[in-house]
């Protein structure tokens, strides 16, 4: 018996600049309202200057970006916390997607989902999240997202491929969550500065951006 298809993402964080043409390329293809961003850009960074005695400056002060959508996860908490249904993770290739004919709006699955990943459209009542642009895999194109980034940070396959291309990268880096939550179908190749998802010394510099 094969195993069934798994579609995930690969982030490259050492080469994201943060110039949000994931986050707007995916905003503007389905006409996201206003407060509903599917991928979002976080900007992270801390680190500090300090004066020597001679009057000379040190500084280990640093930032970096990470892309984020849904990660579209094996266990995915946000179909286990869905009452209705509605929340469901397809068979077929592993996207995690909504039927809003089912949805009541309760926002049970983004309070669980520690990725931010369900967002409420406030004018139908009714959750929304990236949905892997299942119709152009389908037509065997990229998710938008992937195919506007100028840097060529993202990519998106089966998970056997994506490891097959990159390993099973480096793991989770802050501001993200623990793997061990969700077990999410992202590969991360981290920045040279990427903080520990916890204990890291940074922040989130861009909280009203994402």
């Amino acid at each position: 018996m094969t195993e069934p298809t798994q579609y995930g993402f690969y982030v490259d964080t050492t080469k994201c600049t943060g110039c949000k043409a994931c986050h707007v390329s995916c905003k503007d293809r389905k006409d996201l309202p206003a407060g509903v961003n599917w991928r979002r850009v976080y900007e992270y960074g801390g680190g500090s200057w300090s004066t020597n005695a001679d009057g000379s400056f040190e500084q280990n002060v640093y930032s970096y970006y990470m892309s984020l959508g849904c990660n579209h996860c094996n266990e995915p908490v946000c179909v286990k916390a869905c009452p209705t249904g509605a929340m469901h993770k397809r068979r077929e290739d592993g996207l995690v997607q909504v039927f809003a004919e089912q949805c009541i709006g309760c926002e049970s699955c983004a309070r669980a989902c520690p990725y931010d990943a369900p967002q409420l459209d406030q004018q139908r009542k009714v959750m929304t999240k990236c949905d892997g642009c299942a119709d152009r895999v389908a037509e065997g194109k990229q998710p938008i997202c992937v195919g506007s980034c100028p840097l060529r940070a993202l990519d998106f396959d089966t998970m056997d491929n994506l490891t097959a291309k990159y390993g099973n990268g480096d793991g989770h880096i802050a501001p993200l969550p623990s793997e061990s939550i969700t077990s999410p179908n992202l590969i991360i190749k981290a920045n040279k500065h990427g903080q520990p998802v916890s204990g890291g010394n940074g922040e989130i510099l861009n909280f009203k951006e994402v």
